[in-house]
């Protein structure tokens, strides 16, 4: 048993992340805003509050991490339509350097941060961790920085570091602004869903899955970069059509009714390295 420090446990992949650590047996401690607790109901965790986990400094850290093993964190602003551009991920730049100056003074043996699969030049289309970082919005450019800092900070001292970048998740508790709760919502409701060309290649992921993966390359001796990928090609057309035929109504999508965004690319693919 492993004594854990979650940021983000509330959210839709740290909570799932937050779920299988304490069913594993894992001792699970929470750092929540005030009043966010609700969604750990039923979770035997322990929780420390703050006002923003982003403001607070390393000494801050440096006592909620007393007596931690290892820290995940997963928390960083992501409100769906806002966070791609936001100056919040500055200050969650800032504030996870403060996580990790906290963790390295109070001793904790791990620390592993999670980024995204667009840190990466997506013009590659299939993504390993050799592939050239080149960061399109303040979102990626921000995460990207935070791997770079902590992988330099963490270098020469007994914290060793994960950087776990996801790609495309999908499951329970999403956000319902989001492609497949929008499809569900259609479809469940006779509605029809208008959707763009669906010719776009993307690596989707069950959230579940996707814990399970990050979690079992946070328990390994891998350090620096890993994807969080399924590493199987689908076009986002072949997922609507897999989420419809669950209501048997795929003359409920509405094909070519948005227009495709020629900002993105074609391929986003990602690629598992081997590592035992």
């Amino acid at each position: 048993m492993s004594s854990i420090l979650i940021t983000g446990a509330t959210g839709f992949v740290g909570l799932t992340v937050a779920e299988q650590l304490v069913s594993a047996g894992h001792k699970v401690t929470c750092v929540l805003r005030y009043g966010s607790e609700g969604k750990l109901r039923g979770l035997n965790t322990q929780l420390i509050f703050c006002n923003d986990l982003f403001e607070q400094t390393a000494e801050w850290w440096a006592q909620a991490c007393c007596d931690i093993d290892m820290v995940i964190h997963l928390a960083w602003y992501a409100e769906p339509e806002k966070y791609l551009t936001s100056d919040k991920n500055i200050d969650c730049l800032i504030g996870t350097m403060n996580i990790a100056r906290g963790a390295v003074k109070a001793g904790v043996a791990r620390f592993v941060g999670v980024g995204t699969c667009f840190e990466y030049d997506l013009s590659a289309g299939r993504l390993t961790v050799n592939t050239p970082l080149n960061p399109q919005t303040p979102y990626a450019a921000a995460k990207m920085a935070a791997y770079s800092m902590l992988k330099a900070y963490l270098a020469e001292g007994a914290t060793t570091f994960l950087w776990a970048r996801l790609f495309y998740l999908f499951g329970p508790r999403e956000d319902t602004r989001r492609l497949v709760p929008y499809l569900h919502t259609q479809l469940k409701n006779g509605v029809k869903a208008d959707l763009s060309s669906g010719t776009k290649i993307r690596d989707y992921m069950d959230v579940r899955d996707a814990a399970k993966l990050l979690l079992n390359d946070a328990f390994s001796s891998r350090q620096g970069a890993t994807n969080i990928c399924s590493g199987q090609a689908t076009t986002i057309r072949a997922l609507a059509e897999r989420i419809a035929d669950q209501y048997n109504r795929r003359d409920l999508l509405n094909f070519n009714a948005r227009p495709d965004n020629f900002k993105d690319p074609p391929k986003v693919l990602g690629s598992r390295d081997k590592f035992t």
